[in-house]
């Protein structure tokens, strides 16, 4: 404490106190209350002195600006394990379903599993591999009469496309690789250089694609029913309209996340906050008044838990991902895949007005732009018209005697 006593002419006492003495003195710092200087060993006194470090503050604001970040990292990890989809159970693995059905392997390591009936291949006059639609495996095949089969001396083969039941997912399937199996599934069988083909629902879809590219292998094709892809080049917008609003509300979401979100496909289909696909849900209202009572052929399989065995996404998702995405190509394109083979491959198109899965709209334009398409259209009957009672036959003869 300074102890000199003011005089008149030198500062103020209470400056004279701060005044640095002539010895040596440690470093100095300003004095808050008269400006003058002081040690700056010695304590703040005073108002707010002492009170306010600079460092809390600062890894305070540190803190807060990293707050968004990582609430962004955390809502990310979030979304992209609920958009992440689960890894397919396969069959024959630890913890994946047992294999049972018969089956062959494909070049690239896939299995597909296949039932064969009617008449051994070896005796048969006609050779079918019958392609199944959504939520189905290979023991939906049409129940063609034994009678017919034996009649005709038809071979039926049906499969369990991949990811379904006890065939191996594909996570790279596109429109153009399921052509690609059914080729190595009838060479690996050895059926011969061509047989026939008949595909149902998402099936159908699938028949567009052996024309476009295995024409070929290919004796004549029934295609029921088929799923048509609503961005598919060279369809009109009346067209479009008419098709697109038949649907339900859901189902058009469904199918545009399918297309344009594929990576989002799992979620959408697994979620609970929205109404997801009526299709994969079997909403009672899809069902047409013919195709009610033959419900009970669907509800009544003894394989239905063994469907999805292998998990929803790599067999319905995938189905929804491939049917709905981007072709590169559209079966609206004029030309006849069998131009130059000969009139003997004939291609037949069915469907019927009531389909409220699949619009009749779709068909309607397809056979008008596809002149070499015979089309049978079902004034009556809904999208299941292929199990009705009967009509496996009806099918099976038109495709192979003309018939129909």
């Amino acid at each position: 404490m300074c102890t000199q006593r003011a005089t008149r002419g030198s500062e103020p006492a209470s400056n004279a106190r701060c005044r640095p003495r002539a010895s040596k003195s440690p470093p100095s710092r300003p004095c808050e209350r008269c400006g003058g200087t002081m040690p700056a060993s010695e304590p703040l006194r005073g108002r707010g002195a002492g009170n306010r470090p600079a460092a809390p503050a600062t890894a305070y604001s540190g803190a807060a600006k990293k707050l968004p970040l990582a609430l962004l990292v955390f809502f990310s990890a979030l979304l992209y394990s609920q958009i992440q989809p689960p890894p397919p159970k396969v069959p024959g693995s630890p913890g994946g379903p047992p294999v049972t059905a018969n089956r062959t392997k494909l070049r690239d390591g896939r299995h597909l599993a296949y039932l064969e009936s009617g008449v051994p291949k070896e005796q048969a006059k006609y050779k079918i591999i019958f392609v199944h639609g959504f939520f189905c495996c290979r023991y939906d095949v049409l129940n063609v009469s034994q009678g017919l089969l034996q009649e005709l001396g038809i071979y039926l083969l049906s499969f369990d496309r991949p990811g379904y039941c006890e065939s191996d997912a594909h996570p790279a399937r596109t429109e153009e690789s399921i052509a690609v199996d059914i080729v190595e599934l009838a060479d690996n069988l050895q059926l011969g250089p061509r047989f026939h083909l008949m595909g149902f629902s998402m099936g159908g879809e699938i028949m567009w694609s052996c024309l476009k590219h295995i024409p070929h292998r290919l004796a004549g094709v029934a295609i029921l029913a088929p799923v048509g892809n609503y961005w598919w080049s060279g369809l009109p917008p009346d067209v479009y309209q008419e098709a697109w609003y038949v649907q339900f509300r859901q189902d058009r979401a469904a199918v545009w996340v399918a297309h344009h979100l594929p990576w989002l496909a799992n979620w959408w289909n697994t979620q609970r906050l929205f109404p997801s696909s009526s299709v994969k849900a079997r909403n009672p209202a899809i069902y047409s008044k013919e195709d009610k009572p033959l419900t009970a052929k669907f509800a009544q399989r003894a394989h239905n838990k063994q469907v999805t065995q292998q998990g929803e996404h790599e067999s319905l998702h995938r189905d929804m991902i491939v049917g709905f995405g981007k072709w590169g190509w559209s079966p609206l394109q004029p030309g006849n895949p069998f131009a130059g083979v000969g009139d003997d491959v004939k291609v037949h198109l069915w469907h019927g007005v009531e389909d409220l899965f699949v619009p009749v709209a779709l068909s309607r334009h397809i056979s008008k732009r596809l002149p070499w398409v015979i089309y049978h259209e079902l004034p009556t009957a809904g999208h299941l018209f292929p199990v009705a009672d009967g009509m496996p036959d009806v099918i099976v003869k038109s495709l192979l005697l003309g018939d129909g």
